[in-house]
């Protein structure tokens, strides 16, 4: 289970100092769908930031299954975040360099994977995804659905415990973005817990819950039927 108490972060320069977040209190359970939503500005991002272990809060604690994380080192934090945090991204975050095979296998390779396993994961993910066709070609030969398949395909390459997606249906249209939903769906009903920020009521309606940001804090939480 995740579990925040009085999370809290601030930025500061030398003439302003700005509070992202103001106490968030949220229980997550495992295999949980949970999508956040608040106006620009309101924390989102800081907070997913911060679940996914690519930032430390100011204050307050994070536990992530057991661990108590908020006070780790950089190392610590990316260790962890390597075997057990996925992430799917608006802007697909693909290496251009790299073809759809190669991009899908890199969190494996930074767990140092066995080769044999490695090549049966990253093929299951993209049978999965339905992108093995394209396996050789590289992000900027693929349409906008199929980078972000393949954004999904890595992230749950490695098995991680948990998603998280940060706009997921951002840059596509509503066809490949209702599709990405679905696989997102599908993976939750499958046990995979997934946290999602989002602006759109209908990506929302994929979750059990909503949870409401403003100014940093949770304002309302509406769960789904």
């Amino acid at each position: 289970m995740i579990q925040t108490i009085n999370l809290q972060k601030l930025f500061s320069t030398e003439e302003v100092e700005t509070t992202a977040l103001n106490g968030i209190n949220m229980d997550v359970k495992d295999g949980e769908f949970v999508a956040i939503m608040g106006p620009s500005g309101c924390g989102k991002s800081t907070l997913l930031n911060i679940l996914g272990l690519l930032d430390n809060p100011s204050e307050g604690e994070y536990n992530f299954y057991g661990t108590e994380v908020a006070k780790m080192t950089e190392r610590q934090r990316a260790q962890l975040r390597k075997g057990s945090i996925g992430f799917v991204f608006q802007s697909f975050n693909l290496i251009d360099e790299l073809t759809v095979y190669e991009n899908v296998e890199l969190p494996l390779l930074y767990l140092k994977t066995p080769p044999d396993e490695r090549k049966k994961r990253v093929e299951e993910a993209l049978e999965r995804m339905s992108i093995m066709h394209r396996r050789n070609h590289f992000p900027q030969q693929l349409s906008g659905g199929q980078q972000q398949r393949t954004a999904i395909a890595r992230a749950v390459v490695a098995k991680p415990k948990l998603i998280l997606a940060d706009e997921p249906t951002g840059n596509l249209d509503s066809k490949n973005g209702e599709e990405v939903m679905k696989l997102l769906g599908e993976l939750n009903d499958e046990g995979t817990t997934i946290i999602m920020v989002t602006h759109s009521p209908y990506d929302a309606g994929f979750a059990h819950r909503t949870v409401n940001l403003f100014d940093g804090k949770v304002v309302t939480e509406n769960f789904h039927v």
